[in-house]
């Protein structure tokens, strides 16, 4: 059983940052031959895709338009976490943000294995 457990949320302002992690665990699961992704889901919205790392040697990142150049992923297999650096945060990145994990396919497709259960995070103007 795979389990991914997110922290780092919380309330912040307009402009400030914040620092999610994910930790992953389970007794078979090989982190560091899975892609690994973070979603959000606004209040009143469908969960979206945000950001992800490939399982690959390159660890290649993909991001979200809307966060291209403000959010980073990134992920230390040694300690099976991924991380996700938010800078510049606006008020419309308010949202339930969810750690996930697949073993293959398009690393920004909604179709992942394994979820966590989300940390708030919300963003005041």
């Amino acid at each position: 059983q795979v389990q991914l457990v997110e922290s780092g949320g919380g309330l912040v302002q307009a402009g400030g940052s914040l620092r999610l992690s994910c930790a992953a665990s389970g007794r078979t699961f090989s982190f560091s031959s899975y892609t690994m992704g973070w979603f959000r889901q606004p209040p009143g919205k469908q969960r979206e895709f945000v950001a992800a790392i490939s399982w690959s040697g390159g660890g290649g990142t993909y991001y979200a338009d809307s966060v291209k150049g403000r959010f980073t992923i990134s992920r230390d297999n040694a300690k099976n976490m991924v991380y996700l650096q938010m800078n510049s945060l606006k008020a419309e990145d308010t949202a339930a943000y969810y750690c996930a994990a697949k073993g293959s396919g398009a690393p920004w497709a909604n179709e992942y294995d394994y979820w966590g259960q989300g940390t708030q995070v919300t963003v005041s103007s």
